[in-house]
């Protein structure tokens, strides 16, 4: 097994470059690996509702399906990202063109993917077998089918009244309110499907929250920073939680706690959709505000996400999202577990050694920040690379590697990591 390094953290990244609807006129450039995001959190919501009845084996394993099915997807896309939906489509219904064009993929993926820890590329390798099967969808394929088809509806809404003189709009349009019979008896998603077009106000406090967050894609990473590209805090989320699950592989964490890492990357700068994002020198500037900040992103949370989310009979999803936000220990980046039905924090050592266990719904916090800090420092490094430098991006790239030079979580030395970019 071989450490995951810079060019794997590269492409995870480079669907920050990938535009969509780049044959449509639009507001804003929309990217790919905004998309996945806004993917997976609606994901994570059906997935939530669907898993309810299931014993914590099943659950795992359903969540496992759903987690590494919508990064495979991603990593698919990345590799054939000039063949327009409907032409992949078209050669979708040839079995035979589409096993051609993924062996491809896995021939331009084996370099990227095969040195991987925990068995990833053998599940990718069996994940491309499946989807040329195309047996009837699973429970998690629905399910992210379900969550790109409210994505992708999503992106559409933004530019379907700017792109009137399309002979494609209306197409595109009576494709997306055609309900998909797989998803009728999914819990949420109707609901989900149909609110990118429903009215305001007659949103389920399901369809709001999905909706919220998808303005996170509107809200530009370093604001005050020219950046090429210039990544969202929706895509950073992304990027976070695909650096913790693949890190988690690397370290031995149980597969409970590699989800829970995932989603907790996901989510963590969820917050920030009702503060923006505010760095790190502003908030460290100002005495106390960097608490006044926290106080009032808690009291936000708790007016804007929880208490509709309460209201209209969710109390499971605050009760998940509450904990891989950290809510019980103070921060997302404190490590913690449920021991006796408590939930408590602790620090990497202690996690990794005696709580490294499904049972103890482990989900850490120092490997979440170190990977959030591992996307901060691409961002930086691509920028410069790209040829727009700034002081700004040269000191935290400097800050990073000096201040991380020797740290390190289990078998993940994150100088190392840093170091691959010199």
């Amino acid at each position: 097994m071989t450490g995951i390094r810079k060019v794997f953290l590269q492409f995870i990244f480079s669907g920050a470059h990938m535009k969509r609807w780049n044959d449509k006129l639009r507001p804003m450039d929309m990217f790919e690996v905004d998309k996945q995001a806004h993917k997976m959190i609606v994901a994570w919501l059906l997935l939530t509702l669907n898993s309810a009845g299931l014993s914590d084996r099943q659950r795992i394993e359903l969540t496992r399906q759903v987690v590494e099915g919508g990064i495979f997807d991603y990593f698919y896309r990345l590799i054939i990202t000039d063949i327009k939906p409907p032409v992949f489509y078209r050669i979708k219904e040839n079995r035979e063109h589409y096993a051609a064009l993924s062996k491809w993929v896995l021939d331009e993926l084996a370099p990227v993917l095969s040195g991987l820890p925990g068995g990833v590329w053998e599940r990718f390798q069996a994940w491309i077998e499946n989807k040329v099967k195309n047996e009837s969808p699973s429970l998690a394929e629905q399910i992210l089918n379900a969550a790109h088809m409210y994505a992708s509806s999503w992106e559409f809404n933004l530019i379907r009244d700017l792109n009137w003189f399309d002979e494609e709009i209306p197409e595109i349009e009576a494709s997306f309110r055609q309900l998909p019979v797989e998803f009728l008896d999914l819990p949420g998603a109707s609901e989900l499907y149909e609110a990118p077009h429903a009215d305001l106000s007659k949103r389920s406090p399901l369809a709001r929250f999905a909706a919220l967050c998808g303005q996170l894609r509107f809200q530009a990473r370093w604001s005050q920073t020219p950046r090429i590209p210039e990544t969202s805090v929706m895509g950073h989320m992304f990027m976070v939680g695909a650096y913790a699950y693949f890190y988690s592989l690397q370290a031995g964490a149980c597969p409970a706690r590699a989800l829970n890492n995932f989603f907790a990357g996901l989510f963590h700068d969820l917050p920030e959709l009702l503060t923006r994002d505010i760095i790190s020198p502003v908030k460290k500037s100002v005495e106390d505000l960097d608490r006044l900040l926290h106080d009032y992103e808690l009291q936000q949370m708790q007016s804007r996400v929880f208490a509709p989310l309460l209201a209209g009979g969710h109390p499971e999803l605050v009760a998940r999202l509450s904990y891989l936000l950290g809510l019980e220990v103070g921060s997302e980046f404190r490590s913690c577990a449920r021991i006796n039905n408590q939930v408590i924090g602790l620090d990497f050592n202690e996690l990794h050694t005696a709580y490294n266990r499904d049972e103890f719904d482990p989900k850490d916090g120092e490997l979440l920040k170190m990977c959030d800090e591992l996307a901060a420092f691409l961002e930086a490094y691509t920028a410069v690379r790209n040829g727009v430098t700034s002081p700004e991006l040269q000191g935290a790239m400097w800050r990073l590697k000096n201040n991380r030079r020797n740290y390190a979580l289990g078998n993940i030395h994150f100088g190392a990591i840093l170091a691959d970019f010199d």
